[in-house]
């Protein structure tokens, strides 16, 4: 069925602010400009490290202007939204030069925002006294059956939520740079998960994570396969499973990638599947005991994470922009989630569950 009463995808409100897209690389070419594209958004000028790269993905998705380093494109006084997509030791130095310029009005930075807690929020308060919107791409959020599943626990259908679990097993795109860094696994794939349960069920109090090496991931990396439990103000237990071996890939080898979600409450439950690792669509089904007279109803859409969600991800910034609200993905919030990614790391660390309130985000 339709997703009749539901909303899987944003409706654009604004789509006039001028953007300048710095980086070159697979999150830029195949889900920013994609999305961009597709919404209409005016993309007038993009940079990279190499201008060669820029150049390339600057011809397929006709972006008028090439600049020879990111600093020059943000120097540009045409662009008012910076959308950056590099490198988190790279990318403070340059959202604090964005920050001085009078025509950039906006920045949209990639996570991790920074390496560390104390850089972000740094960050956010320079953003904070400059006047200017700083907001990160949490792109999970706009997942369509994340929203839909958002929409339906907020209508009360599911009753009080329980228990909720994502059980990933399947490879992410390592970007190359990750190799010079000793954290992976949490800080670059288990934030997505990590983030839209806080987007669901608000900030938990601890975290306990447990992790073991990847086989397959050749560099030096502190976490591979990762674990960790949650344990929420409201009672809700949840878990974040991220399985990035989940098994041999090789010639003949029938490998079942996958990413599952639930979500049990006392009036129903909601399940589904995140479809990147395939390259299809998202899906949930539901049942409620008060809505649906105990019967499994499967919404379903068309579109997908990968590129719809950052359609989601840009107007919601450039809608902030317009009325002068706060940015629905803020610096603000995007800074709990990494606190609670430093948790995660500390529990490993330590051996031992750890709460909240021990990480400084203040």
């Amino acid at each position: 069925m339709a997703s009749t009463g539901f909303e899987p995808d944003v409706k654009v409100r604004v789509k006039d602010c001028r953007i300048g897209c710095i980086g070159a690389g697979m999150i830029m070419a195949e889900c920013h400009l994609a999305a961009y594209h597709e919404a209409a958004f005016p993309v007038v000028a993009i940079a990279s490290r190499t201008k060669a790269n820029a150049a390339k993905v600057a011809d397929r998705w006709h972006i008028p202007t090439v600049h020879d380093t990111p600093e020059r494109l943000i120097e540009d006084d045409r662009i008012e939204i910076v959308d950056l997509a590099f490198p988190p030791d790279q990318q403070p130095a340059l959202i604090r030069l964005a920050l001085k310029q009078p025509h950039i009005k906006a920045i949209l930075a990639q996570k991790p925002l920074a390496l560390s807690v104390e850089e972000a929020v740094s960050l956010r308060d320079e953003a904070a006294a400059s006047g200017k919107i700083l907001s990160v791409n949490q792109n999970m959020r706009y997942d369509q059956s994340m929203r839909v599943l958002k929409q339906i626990i907020d209508s009360g259908a599911l009753g009080e939520i329980v228990f909720a679990e994502i059980d990933m097993h399947a490879i992410p795109h390592w970007q190359t740079f990750l190799a010079d860094y000793d954290r992976l696994t949490l800080a670059n794939m288990s934030v997505h998960h990590l983030d839209v349960l806080r987007f669901l069920f608000g900030d938990p109090d601890e975290i306990t994570t447990l992790t073991r090496k990847d086989p397959r991931t050749k560099f030096d990396h502190s976490d591979g396969i990762t674990v960790s439990t949650l344990r929420f103000p409201s009672g809700v237990l949840a878990v974040s499973l991220e399985d990035v071996w989940s098994g041999p890939r090789q010639e003949g080898y029938e490998d079942d990638q996958h990413i599952n979600w639930r979500v049990d409450g006392t009036k129903g439950v909601a399940k589904g599947t995140i479809g990147w690792p395939k390259g299809v669509a998202s899906t949930l089904t539901y049942a409620s005991t008060e809505t649906t007279g105990g019967k499994w109803v499967s919404p379903s859409w068309e579109t997908m994470w990968f590129p719809h969600a950052f359609i989601g991800v840009m107007e919601q910034l450039q809608y902030a922009l317009k009325t002068g609200t706060p940015p629905a993905l803020s610096v603000a919030d995007n800074v709990k989630t990494m606190a609670l990614v430093e948790a995660g790391y500390r529990s490993m660390a330590l051996g031992r569950t750890v709460k909240l309130s021990e990480i400084r985000a203040d």
